[in-house]
């Protein structure tokens, strides 16, 4: 991901708990509420620093040539040749609406290539300043990869555009061997697909280019390397590529299920499957019950398995509120036997993520947009960034800290202490965070129409115009988001502090733990947390009961006597001095009703 040691990089090219790091939706623009076409992207490592990259387009002298850096490390990897002309990319979108993003599914350890010169992360940013469609992306990427090697371990790509989206994935070939092996599908239109670092293309059509594309020897190599060896109609990139195992099921494709699930009623039936009880794959797409909204895609993104078997925010590991995070490693061992956490969609380890918008019926400077946040998505707050812009907000400007150098200047750091501050008193505190969240993106999205009905105008007439505007649109947006969540922080601290909250009047409320809580404390603890009368303390009391009872008697005040006398005997069930008098108590109150009965006529 960004920053990280040769040798975790290596780690994560070894370690399978250690790729489970990404997930990707895919919505075609069929499948759109408005005929945008929709990608999203979370960055999930513990080693991602969030913040918005911004390559402005730019012109190059014949023969210049790029210097390559991977992407998550830092490390010089070569230099290849620069094309003349690029083109404007904000975040993991460029100014042709063009989105890419990606989730590693690592494969075979024995087909990454570390004299490539092409990373994983570089082959994105690269692509993206020079390709203006998805097609054209996916013969770029391969041609990159062809001339000068993969650095990098099995990927899943999504790659959109306003008319299409497709998912290309792709593995090297070994210690160096140039080139990758690849397969590539289009989701249909009127669909909806995703992948969560589990390859998901399966059977491919050989015959098909218009929807599906492949590199010459994707089968014959398999076949050199004994990973198939049946019938050319019959081979599966995933089978060949990256074999299922448990954790590629129970931590990946689960996530792709819970977003299927959410989206078709149809998709419990592979519950079992996630569950590791059968392997029969889900569908690489499926038709949505119902179009999707930007909004629905914001919900969908924000996800722990609620209501399902797997949910997170239940059981003793959520804790006494709720909490959907748990201790970190993946997969842990007791009394010899391993076990497991489950692995959502929003995660607290997501250094940023975005969901695109690509759309036919708007010019390209208008139509893109990046929908952008950063940290967990259960928290964030994802905020336009139009893909044309000429600038970016300071606050989420790349440099601005680092995973080393906290500063309130960055939102990274702002979002990442209200996450961390709402983990422990989950869901005590959440509602407030949302509350805030709905607004800041409810009036982004409600003012989506008006701001690109006012930027089509004034493209009309001047380019630079609709861009300023959309710029400076952008740039308070994300500077709104920033102050907001500061100023959040600084509240949910005063409102929550020392495990109590405070009303509207800032009076202490004791917050408590929930009913099953307690029963849980109750029975690890027995006795040992039980209020207990002192020694004698029950006697004291039982001879205040009886004095009372006994002045109450003297005083013809039967019904506050005969409490006293209950309570005597509460005490005391054998006291027969309590027993005969509260036998003339009852007596005596029976009479009086019967004697007020006979006198005032009451039945």
């Amino acid at each position: 991901m960004k920053r990280i040691s040769t040798l975790i990089t290596l780690i994560l090219f070894l370690s399978p708990a250690a790729i489970y790091a990404c997930t990707n939706f895919i919505v075609t623009r069929g499948a759109s509420t408005d005929g945008s076409t929709m990608i999203t992207y979370t960055a999930d490592s513990y080693n991602m620093y969030g913040e918005l990259y911004h390559f402005p387009a730019a012109k190059y002298p014949e023969g210049a040539l790029l210097e390559v850096y991977e992407w998550d490390t830092g490390k010089f990897l070569g230099k290849i040749r620069q094309v003349r002309e690029t083109y404007n990319v904000t975040g993991n979108m460029n100014e042709h609406q063009l989105a890419i993003g990606e989730t590693t599914f690592g494969g075979r350890n024995e087909l990454v290539n570390p004299k490539g010169v092409i990373d994983y992360g570089s082959l994105i940013y690269i692509t993206l300043q020079r390709a203006k469609t998805a097609r054209e992306a996916i013969k770029i990427m391969t041609q990159l990869v062809e001339e000068y090697g993969y650095y990098s371990s099995g990927e899943s790509f999504t790659i959109a555009d306003p008319n299409e989206a497709w998912i290309l994935e792709m593995s090297g070939k070994g210690p160096g061997v140039m080139g990758a092996v690849w397969a590539a599908v289009k989701i249909p239109d009127g669909y909806i697909s995703g992948h969560a670092n589990q390859a998901r293309i399966t059977k491919i059509n050989l015959n098909d280019p218009d929807n599906c594309l492949y590199a010459p020897d994707v089968i014959t190599f398999a076949r050199e390397k004994g990973y198939f060896s049946g019938k050319d109609a019959d081979f599966d990139f995933a089978a060949a590529y990256n074999p299922l195992d448990f954790g590629g099921i129970r931590f990946c494709d689960g996530r792709v299920w819970s977003l299927f699930r959410r989206c078709n009623s149809t998709m419990d039936k592979y519950l079992p499957y996630i569950k590791g009880e059968t392997l029969e794959r889900m569908p690489l797409y499926i038709k949505p019950d119902k179009k999707l909204s930007v909004h629905d895609v914001m919900s969908l993104m924000r996800d722990h398995y609620n209501g399902t078997e797997l949910d997170m925010t239940t059981g003793i590991g959520a804790g006494p509120y709720g909490n959907p995070m748990r201790a970190r490693p993946l997969t842990w061992k007791y009394n010899g036997e391993e076990y497991f956490n489950e692995r959502p969609i929003s995660t607290p380890q997501t250094g940023w993520s975005f969901i695109s918008q690509s759309r036919s019926n708007l010019p390209n400077e208008v139509g893109g947009v990046l929908w952008y946040g950063v940290d967990d998505t259960y928290t964030t707050v994802w905020f336009p960034m139009y893909a044309a812009v000429t600038d970016i907000p300071e606050n989420y400007r790349k440099g601005l800290g680092s995973l080393s150098h906290f500063t309130w200047d960055s939102a990274f750091w702002v979002f990442n202490a209200v996450a961390n501050f709402a983990y422990p008193r989950y869901n005590v505190v959440v509602d407030d965070i949302k509350t805030v969240q709905n607004q800041l993106e409810g009036q982004f999205l409600l003012r989506q129409k008006e701001v690109e009905e006012k930027a089509v105008k004034l493209l009309s007439s001047s380019r630079a115009e609709c861009l300023l505007f959309l710029t400076n649109y952008s740039k308070e947006a994300g500077k709104s988001v920033y102050t907001t969540w500061r100023k959040l922080s600084e509240d949910l601290l005063l409102k929550y502090m020392d495990g109590v909250k405070k009303n509207e009047h800032f009076k202490t409320v004791n917050v408590g733990y929930p009913e099953q809580f307690r029963g849980e404390i109750v029975k690890e603890s027995g006795e040992k947390l039980k209020v207990k009368k002192l020694p004698g303390e029950n006697e004291m009391t039982l001879g205040a009961h009886i004095s009372a009872a006994k002045e109450l008697i003297k005083q013809k005040n039967y019904s506050a006597a005969k409490t006293e006398l209950e309570a005597v005997l509460k005490l005391d069930p054998n006291n027969s001095w309590a027993k005969e008098e509260l036998k003339k108590v009852n007596s005596l109150l029976g009479a009086i009703d019967e004697l007020h009965n006979k006198n005032f006529g009451m039945n």
